[in-house]
């Protein structure tokens, strides 16, 4: 089993920045692809960003320009840098990972999500 752990969630103005940072950790397994999610109050949670093991991204429409998601295979993180940071940015923000582990004859697919973290844009 795969535990993510989130980091650098906080209050910010609007404008400003936040750096999100997610690290994997665990023992025998290979990480695919990487996500961040997050979820508002009273909304569905919604997919952000996602970065293939090759590092092709996607994003929302909605944070297209203003955030960039990266990843470190060495350090097994994923990171998601956010600009222009908007009040409508404000809810939990979820690490996400696809990863195989197990031997080549056996493999297994699995995912892991994260405990999550508050990000607070104020007006």
């Amino acid at each position: 089993q795969v535990q993510l752990v989130e980091s650098g969630g906080g209050l910010v103005q609007a404008g400003g920045s936040l750096r999100l940072s997610c690290v994997a950790s665990g023992s025998g397994f290979s990480i695919n692809d990487m996500a961040w999610y997050r979820q508002a109050p009273g909304k569905q949670r919604e997919l952000v960003a996602n970065i293939t093991s090759i590092s092709r991204t996607n994003y929302a429409d909605s944070v297209k320009g203003r955030f960039t998601i990266s990843r470190d295979n060495a350090k097994n993180a994923v990171y998601l840098q956010m600009n222009s940071l908007k009040p409508e940015d404000t809810a939990v923000y979820y690490c996400y990972c696809h990863y195989m582990s197990g031997p080549i004859t056996r493999l297994r697919y699995d995912a892991s999500w994260g405990q999550g973290t508050l990000v607070t844009v104020s007006s």
